[in-house]
């Protein structure tokens, strides 16, 4: 707990990452932030596909409608949340010499987005209509 607390911190004062061990080559914290950047518009994008399924299809079923949206701007909102997190653990990582972490996160997100994609072939195909 006491771990998830410290990275939480770090989330709104990256400053202090700087304390734990030494800088590392800044082209590594470049790409760090390029990856961190890379995410948030992955998350923006979902959030953005959300909003244009609730608000551009509305002649699916309410209950289709919806649950593609929600589904949508949940990955999304995961997606911004997983990128602050992956960015102060993959500093930290460098600062301190270890591995970078490794994550489910990607697979996890792909097999969402998959899946959204899927049901929404479906309901093209299906035709399905309010």
């Amino acid at each position: 707990m006491n771990a998830l607390v410290e990275s939480l911190r770090l989330w709104f004062a990256p400053a202090r990452i700087r304390d734990e061990g030494d800088t590392p080559d800044y082209r590594f914290s470049l790409a760090n932030e390029r990856t961190f950047l890379a995410w948030l518009r992955t998350a923006l994008a979902l959030i953005g596909g959300g909003f244009a399924v609730d608000q551009f299809l509305p002649d699916l079923r309410w209950g289709v409608r919806v649950g593609l949206a929600v589904a949508l701007l949940a990955a999304g909102v995961l997606c911004a949340l997983r990128a602050v997190n992956h960015w102060v653990r993959c500093e930290r990582a460098m600062r301190r010499g270890d591995d970078l972490p490794v994550s489910r996160f990607p697979t996890v997100l792909s097999l969402a987005v998959g899946l959204v994609a899927v049901a929404m072939v479906v309901v093209v195909v299906c035709g399905w209509a309010g």
